[in-house]
């Protein structure tokens, strides 16, 4: 099977949201050796990807009736979150943990890299953004509950926004009337790193966009993502109606 490191679902639904998720995989892409010399337990963290993200945002793209894209190789490899002069863009340590792989690549391999997966999959994403002029972005992570050395993060849902608050507003407001759900605004990470998706696909062209933190202890399960993307999709519509024209 010939390796792409995007994957697009749903290109033929009507609705006007393009849900993307840049760190849905762990995997690493066969021309590294399909692996960076880190354990499994390792590459089974937050530090690899974004656990249980690509399930919340096939349910939230199916219940939307809208497009998703991922990005089909882990974030070690090469963040595609990142903007393309980000220092954090490869990562040599994270989390405590040394990326072996990572330790000798220099700007060769990294510009390598950037064609090979980050590029094509923002090509993509930007070739679903501009299939029509009122696309909503909505962008998908999940978050660890805590850190190595670092306190719990109380937060079930974070919604994460730049200047653009159109659409984050009248989300977090409908999030915070849920009873059960404890809701971060820009928590656990600020809102704006230039150059990264949103940045890039929705700030520079003036397209509504949130980004959407869920704690990955809540969406271990196939059953607790699909929940979480069902949940999620009537909030957003609803959200959406209160977005100035």
């Amino acid at each position: 099977m010939t390796y792409t490191p995007y994957h697009i679902e749903g290109e033929g639904r009507k609705g006007r949201f393009l849900v993307t998720c840049d760190h849905a995989s762990n995997s690493v892409p066969p021309d590294l050796g399909g692996t960076l010399g880190l354990p499994a337990d390792d590459m089974a963290r937050h530090i690899a990807y974004d656990v249980g993200a690509l399930g919340v945002a096939r349910g939230l793209a199916e219940a939307l009736d809208s497009p998703l894209a991922w990005a089909d190789f882990s974030r070690l490899v090469i963040d595609p979150n990142r903007g393309e002069d980000d220092p954090t863009l490869l990562m040599r340590l994270y989390d405590g943990s040394v990326i072996p792989g990572n330790r000798a690549a220099d700007a060769t391999e990294k510009q390598r890299r950037l064609d090979a997966y980050y590029r094509p999959y923002h090509e993509a994403v930007a070739g679903l953004a501009v299939a029509r002029d009122d696309t909503v972005i909505i962008a998908v992570h999940s978050f660890t509950r805590q850190l190595r050395g670092r306190p719990s993060r109380p937060w079930h849902v974070g919604i994460l926004h730049a200047w653009d608050r159109r659409l984050a507003d009248p989300l977090i407001a409908a999030l915070e009337d849920e009873p059960d759900l404890t809701v971060g605004r820009n928590q656990p990470y600020p809102g704006h790193l230039p150059g990264d998706s949103i940045d890039r696909h929705a700030l520079h062209h003036g397209r509504i966009n949130t980004l959407i933190e869920v704690r990955n202890d809540l969406i271990e399960t196939e059953q607790a993502q699909t929940h979480w993307g069902a949940r999620l999709a009537p909030l957003i519509q609803a959200a959406l109606t209160k977005v100035p024209d």
